[in-house]
């Protein structure tokens, strides 16, 4: 698990109730810089996801780990995003693939109050980085 994520992950985790969390996962969202129109291709869309998420994955070679950069159309999920970015940004394939995302959405109390459409949006948006992890593991 990457510092960003924990140092994000604690003020989810400390939020009493599901509105204060649904305040920090929106205000997390406001942190994701957008991403440039151009880049908003049907190539770049997460399929299976209800809201249009654009999410681009690259490697550094240099260093084997995981780029990524993405956007969303709507706050809420864009805040999902910016957190499963921080969880897996700057990670190589292996440490990837170790890394349960529902099991931490579950432990930040996310996951109970999250529409099933909106949970399958994750789903989708993690087994993307996952697959891609997977190419890259030799």
């Amino acid at each position: 698990m990457t510092k960003t994520y924990k140092k994000l992950s604690q003020s989810i985790e400390n939020a009493a109730t599901w509105q204060q969390k649904y305040r920090e996962i929106m205000l997390l969202g406001k942190t994701l810089p957008p991403l440039n129109d151009i880049l908003k291709t049907s190539d770049a869309l997460v399929p299976g996801c209800e809201s249009k998420v654009w999410m681009y994955i690259d490697f550094d070679l240099t260093e084997n780990t995981l780029l990524v950069i993405g956007d969303s159309d709507t706050r809420i999920i864009k805040g999902l995003l910016a957190l499963i970015l921080a969880m897996y940004n700057g990670l190589t394939p292996q440490q990837i693939l170790t890394i349960n995302a529902f099991a931490e959405f579950e432990k930040l109390g996310l996951i109970k109050h999250l529409s099933a459409s909106r949970g399958n949006g994750v789903k989708a948006m993690v087994d993307k980085i996952h697959t891609t992890a997977l190419t890259k593991v030799s």
